[in-house]
Parts: C-alpha cells; structure tokens; sequence
C-alpha cells in the first residue's frame, strides 16, 4: 500500500469502474462507487466471459462497410441497425466507415493488443494472489468454421495476427477440429486455436471482486444516479447524485454505453455508440466442449464454465432499446446448432442483453475531461470491456497518481484521431 492519497469517486459500477477501484484502493485511495442500479448488473453480468488476447483486431476493418450492408438485407443476420433518426448514429457511421482501411485498422491494433495483453498478465496475478472465485480456466479459444471459403479467409486473417501482431493461432483441417474439442459435430471444414486464451464467469467476477473491495475500505452505493458536479474552475469539488453530494479530489467516468448521455457534464460529445449484445446461459450439455468456441460465420460464441454453458453475442444497434428480441435469442441458438452436437440444454436459466460501449475505431476512452482536470473517463470498451479490465483499471491508477504509465495513454485519448 502507498501513502494515503485522497478521495475518488468512481461512477459506474461496472468491471470497467470495478478494476479502476481495485487498482485506485491499492495505491492509497480512499474510494466511493455509486451506479444508477445495482452492482455488476449492467454489460459486466452475463457476456461470454472471454479473456482474449488473439481479439487485436477492430470492427473498423477493410470490406466491413460491404459485409454490414449485405447483412442489413439478409433475413435472420446477426448484425442488424434499427432504422431512425438519430444524428450521433450517422455520424458515428461515417466515422466508422472512414476507418475501415487498413492503416487505420493496424494503428487501433495496436492500441487494443496493449491493453489486451496487459490485462491477460493482470488476471493471472489476480487470481495467483487474491481471493477471487470466478470460475478462471486456461482452456485457450478455437474458432471453428462449417464452410471451406470462411477457414480459408480466416487463413488471411491468421496471416496478419502474425505478422502484424506476432499473435498465431494453430490450424486444425476438417475431422481434426473435432478431435480437439469433441462436443463438435464431424464434418466441420476445421478451426483456428489460440491457446493463450482464458475465460471466466463474469456474474462470479463481479460479485467476488465486489467483496475484496470492501475488504480495501470500497463503499459502494447502488441506485444513486449521478446528477453532475459542483465545480471550482477547473475542478470537480463533488459529485452531485440523488441522495447527496459526494465531496473528491478525483472522479473517474465509468459509464460505458450510457457515458454518452453525460456530455453536458463532461465537457464534451462522446463517441460511443450503445450496441446491444445477448446471451443465453443453461446448464453444462451432456457433450459440453471444453474449450470456448467462437462460431465466426454466424457470430456465435460458446462459453463451457464450471457451473453453467453460455451462448453469446450478435450485434444490433438500436439505440437504448430495452426490449429482449426472441428473433435474436433465437439466432444464438440456431447458429451454434450448425457446429456442436448438442448446441443448448434446458431448462434456460437467463436471457439476458446488454449494451456494449461501442467507439467508431475499436479503441476505448481513458482520458481527462477536456473541461474538469481532475475528471477523467474510461468507457468505450467496445465487445471487450472484461478483457480490458485489469489494464485499464491500472492506468487510471497510473494517471491519477501521476508516476509513469505501464502501456502508452496516447492512443486511449479523446483526440487520438478522433
């Protein structure tokens, strides 16, 4: 522990304000949390769980542009746009559409690897040294495809982790795959596996982190929205919520999806997109796969944990729509039904979405307000808000405290190309 060195307020009570309470508490301060809900219940709760240090690669990337407007026409697609009229949305789409070339994709690459690889160094320690039970495994990640053309074009892909990232992945043709992980159905054109990969139960995650901050002096307080600062200059006295003012000498945003709406507080507009994401979580099928899976062409992935068995993801940008679509459910469950003998089991435990924190170049926020000194903000984690977590956490410690960073803030700023 270091010396005593003030109050922060965190807000959000999310993995992403989690990790940044944990790191802030351990290098000496006192921290306070408030959410407008409950702890751990936002896109931390139920997501895939996957600790994935091969994901360097953003959405922003050449031909997306072509494959998301094809999908748009496709009946059942796992990417979808609800149309409307919503300025910031085109605005983010054409932003979006400006990066999808390669120099720019190299450049997000590279920023989101640094945080990747830091937080995948981080949970091992987390988990060598702490208290936390989250269901931790190092089973690594396979992505498996049905049709030759797809394992084929995932080949180019595999070619530029390597080379571009030094992240290689081991091919496996045809019935090979299904000899690595059985629960997959024979016939399969084959897989791609990284096995420096990990994966976890993020429900467990958040409640287990939860009760180590409390042992750090943590108070946290949930259902107390935050209202806005009262400010001196350039400085945040307190932060202003629904119970009381909450006097600091820091604050860190950690909003995600909702940080948007926080921009008159902030100082400034922010590019974050809410991109909504289910899952399904049931019991361990009889043929459960041992290692996570990711079903590219159909955008599914599969995560076998200790004491359950999740199918995950899909992508629909419908604003802050809080409607659980069964169509999209339905797209997990008939997307894995093509890869694994037995895709699901009953009886269903949850269904579940949740809004990803979304920016237009894949790569998150963690930077001071441009209005408030002592604000800062870390938000847009896009798909990979657990992933990041631990690195994250510690360099907001890292800015605050003012010593020197462990990955390069540039590419984390709100002007970085933005």
């Amino acid at each position: 522990m270091s010396q005593r060195r003030g109050k922060v307020t965190i807000v959000g009570c999310g993995v992403i304000g989690t990790a940044c309470a944990y790191y802030l508490s351990r290098s000496g301060w006192t921290v306070e949390m408030i959410d407008r809900g409950e702890f751990g219940k936002g896109c931390s709760h139920a997501n895939c769980g996957l600790i994935c240090p091969s994901h360097v690669l953003p959405m922003a990337a050449p031909g997306a542009i072509g494959m998301a407007l094809k999908a748009l026409f496709q009946k059942n697609s796992p990417f979808a746009i609800k149309p409307r009229l919503d300025p910031s949305l085109w605005s983010w789409l054409l932003r979006f559409a400006r990066r999808c070339n390669t120099q720019d994709m190299l450049e997000a690459g590279q920023a989101i690897q640094a945080l990747l690889q830091s937080s995948r160094v981080e949970y091992q320690k987390l988990f060598e040294t702490e208290p936390l039970d989250a269901e931790w495994e190092t089973r690594g990640l396979l992505f498996a495809f049905v049709s030759p053309a797809a394992m084929e074009h995932y080949a180019g892909t595999d070619r530029l982790l390597r080379e571009a990232f030094g992240v290689a992945a081991k091919r496996y043709d045809g019935d090979a795959v299904s000899e690595l992980e059985p629960a997959l159905k024979p016939g399969l054109s084959g897989g791609w596996y990284y096995d420096a990969e990990a994966h976890l139960r993020p429900d467990k995650l958040m409640s287990s982190w939860r009760g180590l901050l409390h042992k750090h002096g943590v108070t946290i307080r949930e259902n107390c929205e935050f209202l806005g600062f009262e400010s001196q200059g350039r400085l945040a006295r307190a932060v202003l919520t629904s119970e009381q003012a909450l006097s600091a000498e820091a604050v860190v945003v950690a909003t995600g999806a909702w940080t948007p709406l926080l921009h008159r507080h902030l100082g400034c507009r922010v590019p974050i997109q809410p991109g909504k994401g289910y899952s399904i979580t049931m019991p361990r099928p009889a043929k459960c796969p041992a290692i996570p899976l990711i079903f590219d062409e159909h955008r599914v992935a599969v995560t076998p944990m200790r004491s359950g068995y999740r199918l995950g993801s899909t992508m629909e940008f419908a604003g802050y729509d809080t409607t659980l679509n069964r169509r999209r459910l339905e797209l997990l469950r008939t997307g894995a039904s093509h890869y694994l003998q037995e895709p699901y089991a009953e009886p269903v435990l949850e269904e579940w979405y949740g809004w990803r924190p979304m920016t237009y170049d894949g790569k998150p926020i963690i930077d001071r307000s441009p209005s408030l000194d002592n604000v800062f903000l870390a938000a847009g984690h896009n798909m990979l808000g657990v992933s990041m977590a631990p690195a994250t956490g510690k360099l907001i410690a890292e800015l605050l405290n003012g010593v020197a960073q462990h990955v390069d803030p540039a590419p984390y700023r709100l002007g970085a190309g933005r």
